[in-house]
């Protein structure tokens, strides 16, 4: 695994960004994705990740738009999509870009599909039916949160990519994986100076995943309490999933993550309506900071 995901890592380089509106199925859109994919691509960015439950149909745009930029699902649902179809829609996207998308996948959420039975069984038995249809693991990642799938992130996939995570657990999940494995959490950014603003904004953000326990119990693990996820969440827990502030603050929140074993890091510019908003001037001011 070690040479393919070596191999993936300078495909997906030090940055990328992360946005549920990349994957709009918006024909209308369309043409907004490729201008917005061709950008990220000339800026720097190595990535475009494409939130909510995404598949190789969403991907296609903005590979067709683009001649280096990756393309992955952050991530695809597998009781949405069959592995069948996984499959095949990865062999698509394969033989017309090589080399450029990645297949994300992961367990979803139970309050979000009726399927959710045993979903680490489920998810060793997809990833079984996709080494049987030739999907090589080198090209594949897990969303991973809990210790034993990223262990099998390690054995059966290239990699992680965990969503709504901190730095402490960023080092933990190095750990586990080891060097060789890709390691690329997601991390918000809030273009905001003032503490109060840029909190608020944190915090509106936040709130749909403080109803889910996968993330809820993933910070208790991390050693928050229950009062760091009530009410909004803390500004303790707040600080520590989100990047804010002035350029020289967010460089160093960035940093932290890679300081604990982060090889690339999804980033997600902060939006009142990230289902349709594409945050392009926030992208770029990102990557004149990364710059």
């Amino acid at each position: 695994m070690s040479d393919t995901a070596a191999r993936l890592k300078d495909t997906v380089g030090r940055y990328g960004v992360w946005s549920a509106a990349l994957r709009s199925e918006d024909p209308a859109r369309r043409g907004e994705l490729a201008e917005a994919a061709a950008e990220l691509e000339e800026l720097g960015y190595g990535a475009a990740w494409l939130g909510a439950s995404s598949s190789a149909r969403n991907a296609a745009p903005l590979l067709e738009a683009t001649s280096r930029l990756a393309v992955g699902t952050s991530i695809q649902s597998i009781w949405q999509h069959d592995a069948d179809a996984s499959a095949a829609g990865f062999a698509e996207l394969e033989a017309a870009h090589p080399g450029r998308f990645v297949l994300g996948l992961g367990v979803s959420h139970a309050k979000m599909t009726e399927q959710y039975r045993r979903p680490y069984s489920a998810l060793v038995a997809y990833l079984d039916a996709l080494d049987a249809a030739k999907v090589p693991a080198g090209r594949r990642v897990l969303a991973a949160l809990g210790p034993k799938t990223l262990e099998l992130s390690r054995d059966r996939a290239a990699g992680a990519v965990p969503y709504l995570v901190t730095a402490e657990h960023t080092a933990q999940a190095r750990e586990i994986l080891g060097e060789g494995p890709l390691l690329a959490p997601e991390l918000k950014i809030v273009l905001e100076r003032d503490p109060e603003r840029a909190r608020a904004a944190a915090r509106g953000a936040l709130a749909i995943y403080l109803a889910l326990p996968n993330y809820t119990n993933n910070f208790l693990r991390l050693g928050f309490t229950e009062d760091d996820v009530a009410d909004g969440g803390s500004d303790r827990l707040v600080d520590a999933v989100f990047a804010w502030g002035n350029e020289s603050r967010i460089r160093e929140r960035i940093e932290e993550f890679q300081a604990a074993g982060a090889d690339h890091l999804a980033l997600q510019v902060v939006v009142a309506s990230p289902m349709d908003t594409l945050p392009r001037e926030g992208w770029r001011r990102l990557a004149s900071l990364l710059a």
